[in-house]
C-alpha cells in the first residue's frame, strides 16, 4: 500500500471516513436509516474519490476526481446540516470543523488545477 503520512487531504479525508462510520453507527441505533445511508455513503465517497486521485490516467482524471469528492462533500455537508437543525437527530460539530477543512483543501486543489489548465 502506498503511503499517505505526508497527504493531508488523505488523512483528513480516511479520518473523517471512520468518524462517519461511527457517527452513522449511532444514528442507526437511533432508528435513523435513511439519513444513516446517505451520510455514510456521501461521506465516504469523499476519501474514496480523493484516494482514486492518487493514481490517476491523466490530468483531467485527477481534475475529474477531486471534482467528484468535491460534489460529495458538498452532499455530506447537506445531511449533516440537516442533523445539525433537527430536533430529533444527534449532531457532531467534529464532523462539521472536518468538512470545513476538507473543504478547503478540495477547493483549493480545484482551483490550483484548473487556474494552471482553464481548458479542464
Amino acid at each position: 500500500m502506498i503511503n499517505f503520512e505526508n497527504n493531508p487531504l488523505i488523512e483528513k479525508t480516511v479520518q473523517f471516513s471512520l468518524d462517519i462510520i461511527e457517527f452513522c453507527e449511532l444514528l442507526e441505533e437511533k432508528r435513523k436509516f435513511v439519513i444513516a445511508k446517505q451520510l455514510l455513503r456521501s461521506g465516504t465517497s469523499i476519501g474514496a474519490n480523493a484516494f482514486e486521485a492518487q493514481n490517476p490516467h491523466s490530468k483531467n482524471d485527477f481534475v475529474n476526481k477531486i471534482k467528484i469528492a468535491a460534489k460529495e462533500l458538498e452532499e455530506t455537508k447537506y445531511w449533516l446540516y440537516l442533523c445539525k437543525n433537527s430536533k430529533t437527530y444527534p449532531f457532531e460539530k467534529k464532523l462539521e470543523v472536518q468538512i470545513t477543512e476538507i473543504g478547503k483543501i478540495i477547493y483549493k486543489i480545484l482551483s490550483t488545477s484548473l487556474n494552471k489548465n482553464p481548458s479542464i
